[in-house]
C-alpha cells in the first residue's frame, strides 16, 4: 500500500458521525392557542415490551413504539476482551427511553460540517458497559410478523454509534410497517486487539466485537416477536464500517441462520487483516504499555483509555482478524464463504466516495488545476500512467472538471471496483441473488461540491431527510429520493428482493449483463455502470485491503 493508501485507510477507520445540535423554534401562534377549559386530553400510556430478561417500558410518539437503551449483553466492563455474556434476569420494568452508553473512542472530525445534523441530543455517554440496542416498531406482539431490519453503523470498527440521528427508525417503521433496530458494540482495541497468542482469556480478543454483534442477532431471535417483528424475516444493513461488518457476519459460522438478508453500503469486505500481522500489531501496543506475556493480565483492569493511547502507531484493532475459533477465513477472498451462500446481498457505493475522505482532509483538492492534477493523481498512484487515466476520463466525460475526475477516478477504481468484486464473488457461489447499485445523486450542500460523498445516501434510506439536512439539504427532490431508497431498502427486507413502484425493475447481478441500479431522480439500470472508467484502471486489492496493518 502507498503512503497515501495508508492514510486514507486511517480516515475511513476513524471517521465517526459525530456533531452537535441546535434547540428548535418557538412556534409562538401554536403556544397561543389554549385548549378549552373542559378538553378531555388523551393519555397514551408507554408501551411496555417482554424480553425474556425483564420488562422495558418506551416511549410512544405518532404511531410508532420506540425503546432506547435496551440491554442485549451484560455489562463487559469487567470481562474485558472476554466474548458477551446475556444480562442477568431482572424485577419490574426497566425505563428505555434514552440511548445507552456508546463504546469508547477518540473522538474524530465532522468534515465540512456534514455531519452536524446527525448528533445524538442529548450526547450518550461513553463505558465499556455498551452493548444496548434501539428498537422502533408499529406494535408489539400483535403476531403480524413484520420484517425486521437491524442497522450496524459505520466508523470503521473504530467508532460511531447506532445513537445517530441519521438512524432514528422511526420514519422507516411507519412508511413499511417494519421493525427497525439500531445496535451498540465493542470497538476498536475493546473490540478487536488480537492478544490470542497470550492465552487464556485472550481467545476471544480479537473477534469480541463480533461476538457482540451475534449476541445482538441472537437477541432479535428471542426477543423481537415481542415487538411485532418476524424472526424469520431479518435483515441486516450498514454503511462504510457498517457495512463490512455485514461482510463479516456473512462470513461468520455462528451467525448462520440468525440472518436472510444483508445490504453492504460503501463498506464490501473482502479480507480480515491476516492473523500474524495482527497479533504483531497488538505486540507493539502491549510493548507500549511496558507490558509482557508475564504482565499482560494488567491489561484487563489498567484504564481503557490508557490503551487506546498505546494504540497510536502500531496499527493494531483495526478489524477483526481470522483467530480459528469464530472467524477461520476471509469473507470474499479468494471467494465468498461459504456461511452466507444463501442469503441475498444487496450492495453498492455512491459516485464520489473520496469527496469526504479527501476533499474533506484536503480542501484544495476542490480546486485542483488540470495542470496540478496529474501530480496528485500520481501521489496516489505511483505506479500508474496518470496521464493516460486522466486523458481516458476526459474523452468519456468532456463536461467534468479536474475535482470531478479526482474524485470519480479513485472511487471508481478502489470502492466501485472493491464492490463489483464482491457482488461476482457472490455471484460464482452460486447461492442466492446478489443487486449492485450506484448511488450518483448529487448534494447541493456548499454549493454542490462535495458531489456524492460517502455516507449521503443514509438518510435517504431511512427516509430521515430532515435529520440528514446538514449532508443532503432538504426539498421535495430530497424527498423523492428518500422514497425511492426506503422503499427500495424495504422491500428487500420483506422479500430478498427490492423491486418496488419507485424504481424499476432490477435484475439480479450476473456475469453476463452486470445490471446496476443508478439510483438519482430519474434511477435507471445500466449494464456494467462505469466499466469504460473502471477500465482505465483497477486499485481495488487496495480497497481490499484497507484494514489490513502493515507487516515491518
Amino acid at each position: 500500500m502507498t503512503t497515501v493508501t495508508v492514510k486514507i485507510a486511517a480516515a475511513l477507520l476513524l471517521l465517526v458521525l459525530a456533531a452537535c445540535g441546535t434547540e428548535p423554534a418557538t412556534d409562538e401562534a401554536s403556544q397561543a392557542i389554549q385548549p378549552p377549559s373542559d378538553a378531555v386530553e388523551t393519555v397514551v400510556p408507554d408501551p411496555v415490551a417482554q424480553t425474556n430478561t425483564g420488562a422495558v417500558r418506551g416511549v410512544s410518539d405518532d404511531g410508532v413504539l420506540t425503546f432506547k437503551g435496551v440491554r442485549y449483553g451484560a455489562d463487559t466492563s469487567t470481562t474485558r476482551f472476554a466474548a458477551p455474556a446475556k444480562p442477568q434476569p431482572w424485577d419490574g420494568v426497566k425505563p428505555a427511553a434514552a440511548f445507552g452508553a456508546t463504546c469508547p473512542q477518540t473522538p474524530t472530525g465532522n468534515p465540512g460540517g456534514l455531519f452536524t445534523s446527525w448528533a445524538a441530543v442529548p450526547t450518550p455517554p461513553m463505558s465499556e458497559d455498551c452493548l444496548f440496542l434501539n428498537v422502533w416498531t408499529p406494535a408489539l406482539a400483535d403476531g403480524a410478523k413484520r420484517p425486521v431490519m437491524v442497522w450496524f453503523h459505520g466508523g470503521g470498527f473504530s467508532s460511531g454509534s447506532g445513537s445517530s440521528r441519521a438512524y432514528e427508525g422511526a420514519r422507516l417503521a411507519r412508511r413499511g410497517d417494519v421493525v427497525v433496530v439500531t445496535v451498540n458494540h465493542r470497538l476498536n482495541v475493546l473490540g478487536y486487539l488480537a492478544l490470542g497468542h497470550y492465552g487464556e482469556g485472550f481467545e476471544d480478543s480479537a473477534v469480541a466485537g463480533v461476538l457482540d454483534m451475534v449476541l445482538a442477532l441472537q437477541w432479535v431471535q428471542d426477543n423481537i416477536a415481542s415487538f411485532g417483528g418476524d424472526p424469520d424475516t431479518v435483515m441486516i444493513f450498514g454503511e462504510s464500517g457498517g457495512g463490512a461488518k455485514v461482510s463479516t457476519l456473512m462470513a461468520t459460522p455462528i451467525a448462520q441462520g440468525l440472518f436472510h438478508r444483508a445490504v453492504v453500503q460503501s463498506g464490501a469486505m473482502l479480507s480480515f487483516p491476516e492473523q500474524a500481522v495482527a497479533q504483531a500489531a497488538a505486540d507493539k501496543l502491549v510493548a507500549n504499555l511496558g507490558l509482557t506475556a508475564d504482565t499482560l493480565a494488567q491489561i484487563k483492569t489498567m484504564p481503557e483509555a490508557d490503551i487506546r493511547a498505546a494504540l497510536e502507531g502500531t496499527g493494531a484493532a483495526t478489524a477483526p482478524s481470522i483467530d480459528g475459533r469464530t472467524l477461520t477465513r476471509h469473507p470474499f477472498e479468494p471467494d465468498a464463504a461459504p456461511a452466507g451462500r444463501d442469503v441475498p446481498m444487496l450492495l453498492g457505493t455512491n459516485r464520489t466516495e473520496n469527496s469526504l475522505f479527501i476533499g474533506g482532509a484536503n480542501p484544495a483538492i476542490f480546486d485542483v488545476t488540470w495542470e496540478q492534477l496529474p501530480d496528485i493523481m500520481r501521489r496516489s498512484y505511483p505506479d500508474k500512467d496518470v496521464e493516460a487515466i486522466i486523458a481516458g476520463y476526459r474523452a468519456l466525460q468532456p463536461e467534468a472538471s479536474a475535482a470531478d475526475v479526482y474524485f470519480e477516478a479513485t472511487t471508481d477504481s478502489r470502492w466501485l471496483a472493491g464492490h463489483v468484486v464482491q457482488a461476482e464473488r457472490k455471484v460464482q457461489q452460486g447461492g442466492a441473488a446478489t443487486y449492485l447499485y450506484l448511488f450518483n445523486w448529487d448534494t447541493p450542500v456548499d454549493g454542490g461540491k462535495w458531489r456524492s460523498p460517502h455516507a449521503l445516501e443514509i438518510g435517504f434510506v431511512f427516509d430521515n431527510v430532515a435529520n440528514s439536512e446538514s449532508m443532503s439539504g432538504s426539498g421535495a427532490e430530497q424527498q423523492q429520493i428518500a422514497d425511492m431508497m426506503a422503499d427500495t431498502w424495504i422491500a428487500f427486507a420483506r422479500n430478498g428482493k427490492p423491486d418496488n413502484p419507485e424504481i424499476p425493475e432490477w435484475p439480479a447481478y450476473n456475469l453476463e449483463t452486470r445490471p446496476v441500479m443508478v439510483f438519482d431522480t430519474t434511477p435507471v439500470v445500466i449494464n456494467d455502470a462505469r466499466a469504460a472508467q473502471r477500465a482505465l484502471f483497477d486499485d481495488s486489492s487496495s480497497y481490499g485491503n484497507r484494514y489490513q496493518p502493515e507487516a515491518d
